[in-house]
């Protein structure tokens, strides 16, 4: 296969973030997807969404599983770390990579077919054990790589290109994630960057699990009439809960006098400023989320947004009670303190 490479040169005039970075420095290498897939737009806000962060690509480690959605972390942060796992593994590759260095940002790339089949009871865990990551399934209800077949996302009733109907119930990550304890969840569009970019930003300044699914329409395989993941589908049945967007924690912005404004604390001293849409939608009620999507899907409609955030979310180090100095960090002495100090937590454990 031939790849064609991108000039290291950029021009001169290219505008800089806060370290010193241009947009095309979060940029990877050519995608090799086909032309018009939502999985390069979703590439493209992450890019976008990490250069406005202004945060260092060497910060970042992206780990992905097997299939299109995970061919993409090669498409964006060339300078970050990466790892490739096999099919649905991806979730227990990043906790481990977490527990020895918390002090990198971790994204999770996945599909459909990597996350809700084969890689089902990996999601499960990371999400209910809250480790902190941006956990990202492209989901576009086919596997594209073996030309087409229903996943296990593809609506019950939804036509394939060639005609079949698919007869089984659908798995909604969505409502698995806000069931099993993920403290931020949210929906969104691969055509709609406007919304997608703040969701993937409140995503990677969360404190605790974060899970975003991205209706991705497979432009081979599931773009046609039928389809409930096909481009012209989703603009007609996208149901966005909020509009959302970033500012800076400051004395002035202490109280607003719109009623459609709400302000939610970050883990970092931020806050996300989320403007209603639905006048009686509260993101912060993990029940009303779990009602509100469920109801929604009932009338044909996708709900998309901030579905649902925990400003006081723990993570994985929290629960377990880990030193703050990452673990791959962490010297001999410090690993083996002695045999007085095995012995104190071993009488503690009686």
């Amino acid at each position: 296969m031939t790849y064609i490479a991108k000039p290291k040169l950029h021009h001169p005039s290219l505008t800089k973030n806060a370290v010193g970075y241009t947009r095309r420095d979060y940029e990877g290498k050519v995608s090799t997807l086909c032309a018009g897939c939502g999985h390069d737009s979703i590439s493209a806000a992450i890019v976008q969404a990490c250069w406005q962060l202004d945060i260092a690509p060497h910060r970042v480690a992206k780990l992905s599983g097997i299939g299109c959605s995970s061919k993409t972390p090669d498409y964006f942060l060339g300078a970050s770390h990466g790892f490739n796992t096999v099919h649905g593994r991806m979730p227990s590759v990043l906790t481990g990579a977490n527990l020895a260095n918390r002090e990198l940002l971790y994204l999770g790339i996945s599909g459909d077919g990597d996350s809700a089949s084969i890689g089902l009871g990996q999601f499960a865990h990371a999400m209910r054990r809250g480790v902190r990551m941006v956990y990202i399934v492209e989901n576009n209800g086919v596997y594209g790589l073996t030309k087409g077949q229903f996943s296990a996302t593809a609506d019950k009733g939804s036509v394939a290109k060639k005609g079949a109907t698919n007869k089984d119930t659908a798995i909604d990550l969505v409502s698995l994630a806000l069931q099993l304890g993920a403290s931020y969840v949210a929906r969104s569009f691969s055509g709609d960057k406007a919304q997608l970019v703040p969701l993937i930003e409140g995503a990677i300044r969360h404190g605790g699990a974060a899970f975003i699914d991205v209706v991705s329409p497979c432009v081979a395989f599931n773009n046609h009439p039928g389809s409930t993941r096909s481009y012209d589908y989703v603009r007609e049945h996208n149901e966005a809960v909020n509009r959302i967007d970033f500012m800076e924690l400051a004395p002035e912005q202490t109280a607003s006098g719109d009623e459609d404004l709400i302000l939610v604390p970050q883990a970092d001293g931020t806050r996300m400023r989320l403007r209603r849409v639905q006048a009686d939608y509260d993101p912060t009620n993990r029940i009303a989320a779990m009602q509100q999507v469920q109801a929604l899907a009932a009338a044909g409609e996708i709900a998309t947004g901030l579905l649902y955030l925990d400003p006081q979310a723990r993570d994985l180090h929290q629960s377990l009670g880990t030193v703050a100095k990452p673990l791959n960090q962490l010297d001999e002495a410090e690993l083996c303190p002695g045999a007085a100090v095995l012995a104190q937590i071993n009488t503690s454990l009686r």
